[in-house]
């Protein structure tokens, strides 16, 4: 016997879809969209929070000021 070819099982494969799972594609369909939006908009604003953290022209970000708390006295230890 000859086996069919990997088109016809294509086409086989799409048939019975549509025949069994027409009902269902507009709501796949709708997932799948909503999933493509969300995956776009986390994708740029992963960009947008790399410009973001860029250091500064000097190559290095700026210190930030702090006090050092002695949790035993609950204030400053530069007190």
């Amino acid at each position: 016997m000859h086996m069919p070819s990997a088109t016809a099982w294509v086409i086989i494969i799409i048939v019975v879809l549509l025949l069994f799972a027409a009902p269902k594609l507009p709501k796949l369909a709708r997932s799948l969209g909503e999933s493509m939006r969300i995956f776009k908009s986390e994708m740029k604003q992963m960009g947008d929070d790399d410009k973001k953290s860029k250091p500064t022209e000097s190559g290095t970000e700026e210190p930030l000021e702090g006090k050092v708390v002695d949790p035993k006295r609950g204030n400053s230890a530069q007190d």
